[in-house]
């Protein structure tokens, strides 16, 4: 086997660890033929494996709910329900009564009905199959005596690596930051729900490895080298130094930009650049307030949304929006309504579609849920009582969108006029820029909004008909492609034409070539994982944005993205070396760009 593994940077620093290996799919089961006197024996060992497998869930989601909240825990509160189905035990029992053996009668019913619940109208009923496949493969674990893979298991301090081929939902909820010090996945891309998740819990991580889960056995140790998308395998004591070596200078160089933190973002040449952070949970709002950001430039709210069995009610809502904003003390804080559907599950009620990320998803879902969506502004409203919040629509690609939705927020004003409670009605809202359509007329789209914010994931993924989330594409997931630079350019000048401010929230802020390339754009906001706003302003600092406007002219005259990247690379390194010699060491971001 080769020792060194190349797959996806998706999230920086080096981790040297053991192997845990989390094979999360369903073991092959052999037919075995068991006598009339067996089947008793055979039915008492399905109900002890059902009641293991029950108490195995009750531990999982106590660890869950105290890493995860309560809320993300309850998806193991369905599954142990549907363990304790009479139908899904008499259907078992009634296969091991014609003499097969508990393994596979459990198997061929879990087929079964992961086939009906899949084929299922009722959208309720198909959304179990995630829950379903998930406990095909905890009890048949144990009715094979099987290893117990279950990151439950692991106990703080272990410094383990977890390899697996992605995460799920029910998996993602018991991580535990203290056990698990760095992530690889067969699949995933540097934007996908493993790699985001990834950086926002600050472990290094490589993904789109196709076949490490396969490659390994449990029992290696590994380097995992996050920035250079690097495995290696079993390494030499010269190998663990010598990137131990590179480890400590990484955290050297953190440490100095994290004295970065509460300095102004401002160019060589004078020009203020807006540098917020994207939170996914409230939880991570302290943290979030405490890098020097100037604001949220994206919280996401699909969290209160996915894996669970019931919608979060109005109150909830508020409570999670006011915890972010009295965490920013007065800074701007800008929500996302509910962008659910794409790669986010939603709860029950909608339909499974062939292809979700062009199907009903985002603002198209919520404008047809009013109630639902309704019930969601309300809480941003009282919310905004509380600080400077302002809303955002994702995927809008007509203006009569923004106008039905600015129907429904009136609505949401009068209701809660009626109800005498506190709130803002003059909120401001804005809309993602995340299509073709949505860039190209954006100027039909500026009217009716107060600020534009340029989601680069799905602009990307949209414009070069290429799936972000897909390992096997990812070198065609180009962000300085022409066209989509062309189409950046001309959302900030309609930005700039109706006086409206444009950021970008996705990962190409993130990242230091691309984020110069965005400066020469005219893009003057940037909105980052909170662990990248130090180094964005070390960026910021350095370089003049007559000289990034340049660069960007450049690029966007190239006919390649290769040919773009090497006018960026070119006119970044420059500046770079420039500030350098000036006194300005730029430790950690020459590697980065």
């Amino acid at each position: 086997m080769e020792r060194t593994l190349t797959g996806i940077p998706a999230a920086p620093g080096i981790a040297v660890g053991p192997v845990y290996l989390l094979r999360w799919e369903v073991p092959e089961v052999r037919y075995r033929i068991i006598t009339d006197e067996q089947v008793p024996h055979e039915i008492g060992r399905l109900h002890e494996a059902l009641e293991r497998a029950k108490a195995r869930l009750h531990q999982v989601r106590e660890r869950a709910e105290h890493h995860a909240g309560t809320d993300e825990a309850a998806i193991f509160d369905v599954q142990a329900s549907i363990l304790e189905d009479t139908e899904l035990i008499g259907a078992v029992e009634a296969y091991i009564r014609q003499n097969l053996g508990a393994e596979k009668a459990f198997d061929l019913v879990m087929l079964d009905w992961r086939r009906h619940f899949a084929g299922a109208t009722s959208s309720m009923l198909r959304e179990r199959v995630g829950d379903l496949t998930d406990l095909h493969i905890r009890v048949l674990s144990i009715l094979l005596g099987l290893p117990d893979h279950d990151p439950v298991d692991l106990p703080k301090g272990s410094g383990a690596i977890l390899v697996t081929h992605d995460l799920t939902p029910s998996l993602t909820v018991q991580l535990d930051r203290e056990a698990i010090v760095a992530i690889a996945t067969d699949a995933g891309t540097r934007t996908s729900h493993v790699a985001i998740l990834a950086r926002s819990l600050g472990l290094p991580a490589v993904v789109g490895l196709r076949d490490i889960t396969s490659r390994l056995t449990g029992k290696e140790k590994l380097i995992l080298d996050g920035t250079a998308g690097i495995i290696v395998v079993d390494p030499s004591p010269e190998e663990i130094e010598t990137y131990r070596t590179r480890a400590l200078r990484e955290v050297q160089e953190d440490d100095e930009l994290r004295a970065l933190a509460h300095v102004e973002s401002v160019t060589l040449d004078g020009v203020p650049i807006t540098i917020r952070a994207n939170v996914d949970l409230p939880d991570e709002a302290e943290v979030a307030a405490t890098s020097g950001a100037d604001g949220v430039g994206l919280m996401r709210t699909e969290f209160l949304v996915v894996g669970r069995t019931t919608m979060p009610d109005e109150d909830e809502q508020y409570r999670a929006y006011r915890r972010v904003l009295e965490a920013f003390r007065g800074q701007t804080v800008v929500i996302r309504t509910f962008d659910i559907g794409g790669d986010k599950l939603p709860v029950g009620g909608f339909p499974s579609e062939a292809n979700p990320f062009l199907g009903w998803r985002a603002i198209r879902m919520c404008l047809d849920q009013p109630e639902m969506f309704k019930t969601q502004l309300r809480a941003l409203l009282r919310a905004a009582a509380h600080g400077d919040l302002r809303i955002m629509l994702p995927l809008v690609v007509t203006r009569d969108e923004v106008q039905q939705a600015r129907t429904l927020m009136a609505e949401a004003v009068d209701e809660l006029a009626r109800r005498s409670a506190e709130f803002r009605a003059d909120v401001p809202l804005g809309i993602m820029i995340e299509t073709p359509a949505a860039a190209v007329s954006s100027d039909t789209l500026a009217k009716d909004v107060s600020f534009f914010s340029i989601g680069t994931n799905d602009l990307v993924q949209y414009t070069l008909a290429v799936d972000r989330g897909n390992a096997n594409l990812a070198s065609r997931f180009t962000a300085l492609h022409p066209a989509v630079l062309k189409l950046i350019h001309r959302t900030v000048t309609v930005g700039e034409q109706y006086g409206l401010d444009v950021s970008v929230c996705g990962e190409m802020a993130s990242q230091p070539l691309m984020a110069y390339a965005l400066l020469g754009l005219g893009v003057r906001s940037l909105s980052v994982s909170p662990r990248g706003v130090p180094l964005m302003k070390r960026i910021v600092r350095a370089v003049r944005i007559d000289d990034a406007a340049r660069s960007a002219t450049a690029a966007l005259a190239c006919a390649t993205a290769a040919l773009a990247e090497m006018e960026l690379r070119r006119g970044l390194s420059a500046a770079l070396t420039s500030h350098a010699s000036a006194g300005d060491g730029l430790l950690g971001v020459s590697h980065s760009i």
